[in-house]
């Protein structure tokens, strides 16, 4: 009946994850904007818009920046560095907390529905082509 009922609730937070906007925030204190999570490729604040801020894989507030502060193998606030001790913070408009973007599978709290999941897996592949992975994601 446990494993019913965190099925259950995984499902629903599932599900409330994709229906609204969800922001990604890093550095110490977790007050740098990085961009819309699972907003749509023609929003400016979209990880998606790779002509945007946060969807450059040029600009430094961009997850997909390889050598920048906040999407390096190495930096300290990459979801992308599994020994980053603050790694970026999903959270809703309202400031309700999904999660850290993170591929340390073992960080309590780590962000674990199906679009953080994808995005830990292929990374490297999406920074070098987000428009292609965004349609593969969402269409």
């Amino acid at each position: 009946m446990r494993k019913v009922i965190i099925l259950i609730a995984l499902i629903f937070i599932s599900f409330i994850a994709i229906s609204q906007e969800l922001h990604i925030y890093g550095g110490r204190s977790h007050d740098i904007y990085l961009g819309c999570l699972n907003c749509n490729s023609y929003n400016s604040n979209s990880i998606w818009n790779n002509y945007g801020t946060y969807g450059s894989k040029y600009n430094d507030k961009s997850i997909w920046n390889s050598y920048g502060t906040y999407g390096s193998s190495y930096g300290d606030f990459s979801p992308f560095n599994t020994y980053a001790n603050y790694p970026p913070v999903v959270v809703d408009k309202q400031g309700n907390f999904y999660g850290y973007l993170t591929i340390n599978k073992y960080k309590d709290k780590r962000a674990e529905f199906e679009l953080t999941l994808t995005i830990y897996k292929y990374y490297d592949l999406i920074r070098d082509d987000v428009p292609t992975w965004y349609d593969k994601i969402f269409n």
